[in-house]
């Protein structure tokens, strides 16, 4: 009996410690979408490794908002895959858009800033133009398509990963104890359906640049201006570890962007101008609070040229 209650005491204790101190047991928790491929399951707040993450009746990782703004406010709507959403490592206040909402309320004389983040892991142009298809563009007057180079091979949508893979969740695991032995003991298995998607025909970077021009039309029927902002792999600031075709997909797309007047930030030879680049990165792709603070300065400078062109109608 003894041993007994010392095992169910540890095994009580170990589960409070990973709810409490990791929060295993509260993942987020996805959906599919027919058109978007899958989304972040709406109007649920969680706590990953000490990192606060809300996510909004909209799906986004933002608070809530209406989808009317107020009078006097400055709508910006950011898109984006996981670079935007900050993840599980990043604290709601320490993401690119809450930074760059912080920032502009400082600079600039609207009576109110949003800056919402319609964003989820693996996301690329196809999934972003497929939401703003569903959702609108919550009438912002500036939209922001922060891409990173594999964005600009990404498959098309698809919610086959939901409730199949570890790391697309579908339902709350019943213990914090069963995620963790879920996400480090048993390995993942493969999907035959999804992998059976990426040698997916045709001009593959002609799909995503129709994708971006398709948002662009839609940014414009809308009254909004778009900024399309792309961020580099670590390796890629290494001038010898460039590769050939991520080399050709970036030219394709500056052509793209030039061709079709889209205000355009490529960050590549930003971060290299940077004294030590590698120190705003979390890992090979993700940033971190000063990779995120750096990416919202330059973003910044852009909207405040759109600010000063409209600073007569606020």
């Amino acid at each position: 009996m003894v041993i007994l209650a010392v095992l169910v005491g540890l095994f009580v204790a170990i589960e409070i410690g990973l709810r409490s101190l990791f929060g295993f047991g509260n993942p987020l928790i996805y959906i599919g979408d027919e058109k978007i491929g899958y989304l972040l399951a709406p109007n649920q707040q969680t706590y990953r490794f000490g990192s606060r993450i809300e996510i909004n009746e909209f799906s986004m990782r933002s608070g809530k908002i209406s989808k009317i703004p107020a009078p006097g406010t400055f709508r910006v709507l950011l898109l984006g895959d996981s670079i935007a959403n900050g993840g599980w490592w990043t604290d709601q206040k320490n993401t690119i858009s809450h930074l760059l909402m912080n920032s502009l309320t400082q600079s600039s004389n609207y009576q109110q800033i949003e800056v919402l983040n319609a964003s989820a892991n693996s996301w690329s142009p196809r999934n972003e133009l497929a939401y703003l298809q569903k959702f609108g563009t919550f009438q912002s007057q500036n939209i922001v398509l922060l891409i990173n180079t594999d964005d600009l091979f990404g498959t098309a949508p698809t919610s086959l990963p939901v409730g199949r893979d570890k790391n697309y969740p579908d339902r709350k695991p019943p213990l914090a104890i069963v995620e963790v032995l879920q996400r480090y003991t048993f390995k993942q298995k493969a999907i035959p359906e999804l992998e059976a998607l990426y040698p997916e025909g045709g001009d593959h970077g002609s799909i995503i640049l129709e994708a971006i021009g398709n948002i662009q039309t839609l940014t414009q029927a809308n009254n909004s201006q778009l900024i399309v902002a792309m961020t580099p792999l670590l390796r890629e600031l290494n001038a010898k570890e460039k590769r050939h075709y991520e080399i050709v997909a970036r030219q394709r797309l500056w052509d793209f962007v030039t061709e079709n007047k889209i205000n355009y930030i490529d960050f590549l030879p930003i971060f290299q101008a940077n004294t030590n680049p590698k120190s705003l990165y979390h890992d090979h792709i993700h940033l971190n609070l000063q990779g995120n603070q750096f990416v919202v300065d330059v973003i910044e400078k852009s909207l405040l040229e759109s600010l000063g062109e409209n600073s007569t109608t606020h």
